[in-house]
């Protein structure tokens, strides 16, 4: 039995791709993306996640790493997987839509905090938006399918030199009007009970002139808004669950250009 060089670039690619590709997901993945874990411990679980996947991979075509057809060939794997992360990373930003639109509602607009994961200021309702979606993600396994997905990308999204073809960039792209149609709808209910309650504020104003409606209106605002979102909560769940759904439909129609 001989071990040539091809046998050697079979062997390295079979957990160099992966490896690439899944380094470019953790990215832009949920949670993992965050500022708070560092890039030591992205690597590491980028390896850790390698050697459980490669071995149940097939064996890739043998290619030089460090040849332009090998560094084509990591800049198409990373793409592959900033392109999954991404998809992922829209469907947290379809709730700091609709907590942002809450936040208007209820005047709360100015009430920000800085999001740990992000570094930026986010409206309040936003962030409790946001850590409710990350148990739910958790409490579903989301990232157990997430690396489910990225394994099974391997199949329909080989390794090689093309790239995803027109039809499969549109839908990667067209997948953020996912993102504001889900965080509109879930937000909805909350911003038309608000405008409910700012039109009688108009009636009681023109009936009775000399009452100070600004002093009344924001405080029953904000309290019609706090009711609003015992009822909003629930609606959380079932948004996670339709956007994961649309997110897995969508990664398996990527294909590649011929």
């Amino acid at each position: 039995m001989t071990f040539n060089y091809d046998d050697f670039l079979r062997l390295l690619g079979l957990y160099f791709w992966p490896f690439v590709r899944i380094t470019g997901m953790l990215m832009l993945m949920p949670l993992f993306s965050a500022s708070y874990v560092s890039v030591n411990i992205r690597l590491m679980l980028a390896v850790f996640i390698t050697l459980a996947v490669a071995p149940s991979l097939p064996l890739p075509a043998p290619i030089d790493p460090f040849t332009w057809h090998g560094v084509l060939l990591i800049v198409q794997q990373f793409g592959i997987g900033l392109a999954i992360g991404l998809i992922f990373a829209v469907i947290f930003q379809a709730f700091v839509i609709a907590g942002h639109l809450i936040s208007m509602a209820m005047g709360l607009a100015m009430a920000t905090m800085v999001d740990p994961s992000t570094g930026v200021n986010t409206p309040i309702i936003g962030r409790y938006f946001t850590i409710v979606a990350t148990l739910l993600f958790l409490l579903m396994n989301g990232h157990v399918l997430i690396f489910k997905m990225v394994l099974d990308s391997f199949q329909t999204l080989p390794v090689g030199l093309h790239f995803f073809d027109s039809m499969s960039l549109k839908q990667i792209y067209g997948f953020g009007s996912t993102m504001f149609e889900s965080g509109v709808l879930l937000a909805l209910p909350l911003v038309t009970a608000l405008l409910l309650v700012n039109i009688s504020f108009g009636v009681v104003a023109r009936a009775a002139p000399a009452l100070n409606i600004f002093a009344v209106g924001f405080p029953i605002t904000l309290l019609a808004g706090l009711i609003m979102l015992i009822f909003i909560t629930p609606l959380l769940l079932p948004t996670m669950q339709n956007l994961m759904v649309a997110a897995h439909d969508l990664i398996e129609s990527l294909a590649l250009s011929k």
